[in-house]
């Protein structure tokens, strides 16, 4: 019998050993990819609805509901993609690869395989997430404001007293959220090292179809294209700014203190537009009367903004995105009001979460958003894996291409316009745009400057704020209002470093944005000047649009812009010709300024 024993044991561990060493084919891994797909797929929509329900109505049961959601997706992520390793080396179809490929990088913040680490680590992301959407500026006065009253205020207010008090009061949000995102960053760059990257942030950079240094490389490039012009506009501006406020408030040849721009984080420059010297009513209409003076509420915002993708050709929106969406801030409860597009289902369940403020920028924001829902709706017979933009730039730049032509030409064809300005209003409708997508700009690209080196461990947790206002200084020229201290963390203030959602994406699709426009244009046959282009209306455009839409993340980034554009590079080239007659007039106005800071 021991005899016995003794050669079924040697049979049990040969058996056991060859299945070990066997080498996996490529049935295994399509079989292994197929249940991974269809299992991600399940647990996206639960993820989906827990955190609409979180993001509606914020609690700690629906914190928790959705970090155990979260923490479901992260843990089986984690574990298909430790389980894919076995497939390593293995020749596979093109799109089978890319699955794999994309597997890996489908978490933007990858968790530890100890499931008492994950567990931690998601339950602190949705703690920051909601500390961010509770945040409130309580004055001395007993008077609470949240971001969507910040944000009013500040864009209305010309006393810098005021101005300053806003930005101090919304900072608070800050600190109480400093020792869990470092405790965050740790656990979240030990979950990427598992996966086999040197930190989050180098995860990040491999989502774009090239080695995370090229494409850091490439945003430089890209960068340099631009600079010229935001340097133009901020000269200008900067010199407005000393004409309204004084040289003691706005130093002449330095950085512009951040309270002054009409925006909390002085990412849009837009609500400032009025004291930039230009005559009032110079741009020939108020878009936020042309609004008011239609009795608009936000559904009748919504509903221009679905018209213009309609009329390219595409399906109107579902009856249930008007059922479902949530266009307002309730009045009895907190909400998180920053701006989102949703696709529950990864099928036709489309939503957006908004609340508007009947005003030209959220309309704009509108298209923006509905950009989402039409691009979601455009790959969803894609595969899983598949069903998302062909890098996340292109998914922020789809409806922003589309408010680019918004232009008067577009108001009055919809009838929000009697008359379309002449020639000479381009000026101030020009500036008005770069106020908003140039000035942008280099904000877009420093969030995931400042990350990138806090997950790398450049910047250590006791500079977090240093390290953030140099990067800000560098790129944006500009400075706190008040001096800032280790114990501020204001990045915190920012929905996107709270939400830890990044953020390049917004660089690229301020740059991509410009070039969809210019060839949908072309598409559309238009042969103006480009900033007077609107291709409402044009289903040649629509069409060629869809081309690209449709392919989701299946190929290769370059290969969707080529069916979009014809272009296989990302380039700034569009947004410089759009700007043009801005730049040579802005050149002229400053001449004997000092350039940069």
């Amino acid at each position: 019998m021991r005899r016995l024993a003794a050669v079924l044991a040697v049979i049990v561990l040969s058996a056991i050993s060859q299945a070990q060493n066997s080498k996996p084919t490529l049935a295994d891994a399509q079989e292994f990819m197929k249940n991974a797909e269809a299992r991600l797929s399940e647990l996206s929509v639960k993820g989906n609805r827990a955190g609409w329900v979180q993001e509606n109505f914020i609690t700690d049961d629906t914190e928790a509901i959705s970090a155990d959601a979260n923490d479901e997706i992260s843990a089986a992520t984690t574990e298909l993609v430790e389980q894919a390793k076995r497939f390593d080396g293995l020749k596979m179809p093109p799109d089978l690869a890319r699955k794999f490929l994309l597997l890996r990088l489908s978490l933007t913040a990858p968790t530890p395989k100890d499931p008492v680490l994950r567990k931690e680590m998601t339950k602190i992301a949705a703690s920051l997430d909601a500390d961010y959407g509770k945040g409130k500026y309580c004055k001395a006065s007993g008077e609470c404001l949240d971001i969507s009253s910040v944000e009013t205020k500040m864009a209305e207010s010309r006393d810098p007293q005021e101005l300053l008090d806003l930005w101090k009061g919304w900072h608070t949000i800050g600190p109480p959220m400093r020792d869990r995102f470092a405790r965050f960053v740790e656990l979240s760059n030990q979950g990427a090292r598992e996966m086999g990257f040197k930190d989050t942030g180098a995860l990040w950079r491999s989502g774009y179809d090239m080695p995370p240094d090229a494409f850091s490389a490439d945003l430089e490039r890209l960068w340099n294209q631009v600079r010229p012009l935001y340097l133009s506009l901020h000269t200008y501006v900067r010199a407005q700014l000393v004409k309204k406020y004084g040289p003691n408030v706005v130093p002449p040849d330095g950085p512009i203190p951040a309270d002054l721009l009409g925006n909390i984080w002085a990412q849009d420059w837009t609500h400032i537009f009025p004291i930039l010297g230009l005559p009032e009513n110079s741009r020939g209409y108020d878009l936020t009367e042309l609004l008011k003076e239609k009795n608009l509420d936000a559904k009748g915002m919504v509903k221009y903004g679905e018209g213009f993708f309609t009329s390219m050709g595409f399906a109107p929106l579902p009856k249930t995105f008007w059922e479902r969406s949530l266009f307002t801030k309730p009045a009895d409860r907190d909400v998180v009001c920053h701006a989102s597009a949703w696709d529950i289902d990864n099928q036709d369940d489309l939503r957006i979460k908004m609340c508007i403020l009947v005003r030209d920028e959220d309309f704009i924001t509108v298209h923006h958003e509905l950009g989402h829902n039409f691009y979601q709706r455009a790959y969803k017979s894609q595969p899983f894996l598949f069903e998302n933009g062909a890098n996340d730039g292109f998914h922020e730049a789809i409806g922003d291409s589309i408010a680019l032509a918004v232009t008067p030409e577009y108001l009055k064809k919809v009838g929000l316009l009697d008359k379309v300005p002449p020639p000479e209003a381009d000026i101030p409708l020009l500036l008005q745009q770069a106020l908003d997508r140039v000035a942008f700009l280099p904000f877009g690209l420093l969030i995931d400057q400042w990350r990138w080196k806090v997950f790398s461990g450049e910047i250590k947790p006791a500079d977090y704020n240093k390290a953030w206002w140099e990067l800000r200084k560098k790129y944006q020229g500009v400075a706190p209002p008040v001096e800032r201290t280790e114990a501020d963390f204001d990045p915190g203030a920012k929905y996107h470093v709270a939400a830890n959602v990044p953020y390049t994406r917004y660089f690229l699709a301020h740059i991509l944005e410009f070039q969809f426009y210019r060839a949908m244009c072309k598409a559309a046959g238009y042969t103006g000047p480009l900033n007077r282009c609107t291709f409402y209306g044009s289903k040649e455009a629509g069409a060629q649009f869809n081309k690209m839409l449709e392919m989701g993340q299946s190929k290769p980034w370059p290969d969707a812009l080529e069916a979009g554009t014809g272009e296989r590079q990302i380039d700034g080239s569009a947004i410089i010709e759009y700007f043009a007659p801005l730049q040579k007039w802005l050149d002229e106005q400053n001449k004997g300024q000092k350039v940069g800071w």
